[in-house]
């Protein structure tokens, strides 16, 4: 289990957002000169095959815009156009992604998305930003301008004063190691060794949680699902069986185990399995839609 709970960490800390950065590095910028659609163009249609390339990749040299539409959809073909004027005035500086949902189902659902038109904007392989429905082109200007503002400040690939691309880390060079071996022991000492050194590391912290996360996960083991449901009013027990959810990869049914046990439990109980809760949200990161859904949830419990 640790080998393959290695793999996961390493996938999720560091080695694909570092793979998805060389790419990028690599390819050309974005370009209004591009004819609309194309690919490099500032306006690009995207299916699940390019989703990598011209979105994901892409993130890490301008924010990319996701215009999620149908073509049945009449306030998508209100919005469409807006979107589609102001990354032409952009000039590269943004890239607007269309993705027509009916013929990309997998995208949308690995997106949440729940009702169209869906405008989510990345930057850097995460979700940044997001707005549902059709909008005044002034308000969708705005959410452009300051998505821009807040990533690259309107600089512009390979122009001058672009900011430097992050260069690699080679101190979490010991640490993937580790966790190419399976040693998360070890794997959580290099991490911890970056901290103590630069407390703020962008990657050191999330990737620490996580193979604490995934320590406590091997330790627990497969029975730890059998020990909670025998033990329903032992908190450690139920805690053990979120961590080994979470630990091999079952994100949802970890939170809605704790979120269970929130509910059905008072006082010190209550507290225990929700700050345990929250550490798990932590861990994976509040990006991710199930995080803030379940946040929801424990409001919702709690009060």
């Amino acid at each position: 289990m640790a080998a393959a709970m290695a793999g996961a960490v390493d996938l999720a800390a560091v080695k694909a957002r570092s793979d998805a950065a060389a790419r990028a590095q690599a390819a050309p910028p974005p370009s209004a000169d591009v004819p609309a659609g194309a690919p490099g163009s500032a306006v690009v249609d995207v299916t699940e095959a390019t989703f990598q390339a011209e979105v994901l990749d892409r993130s890490f040299q301008v924010p990319v815009v996701l215009d999620l539409w149908a073509e049945w959809c009449g306030p998508c073909k209100q919005l469409s156009p807006v979107l589609e004027r102001l990354a032409a005035e952009g000039g590269g500086s943004w890239v607007l992604a269309k993705v027509d949902v009916d013929a990309n189902p997998t995208l949308a659902q690995g997106l949440r998305v729940q009702g169209i038109p869906a405008v989510k904007a990345v930057w850097q392989g995460q979700l940044v930003a997001e707005f549902n429905g059709a909008i005044p082109e002034e308000q969708a200007r705005q959410f452009v301008d300051e998505l821009v503002k807040a990533t690259t400040g309107g600089v512009l690939p390979g122009g001058d004063g672009e900011i430097p691309a992050e260069a690699e880390d080679p101190r979490l060079d010991a640490a993937e190691a580790a966790l190419e071996q399976g040693d998360l022991a070890a794997a959580e000492e290099a991490y911890r060794a970056i901290l103590e050194t630069e407390p703020d590391h962008p990657e050191a912290g999330l990737a620490l949680r996580q193979v604490q996360l995934f320590r406590r996960a091997d330790e627990a083991g497969p029975d730890a699902l059998a020990a909670a449901e025998a033990a329903p009013d032992d908190i450690t027990a139920q805690t053990r069986a979120a961590d080994f959810l979470l630990g091999t990869g079952n994100v949802q049914e970890s939170f809605d185990h704790l979120l269970a046990v929130v509910r059905r439990t008072a006082g010190e109980d209550r507290d225990q399995a929700r700050k345990h809760l929250v550490e798990l949200f932590a861990v994976v990161g509040d990006e991710d839609p199930r995080v803030s859904a379940a946040r929801r949830q424990l409001t919702l419990a709690l009060f």
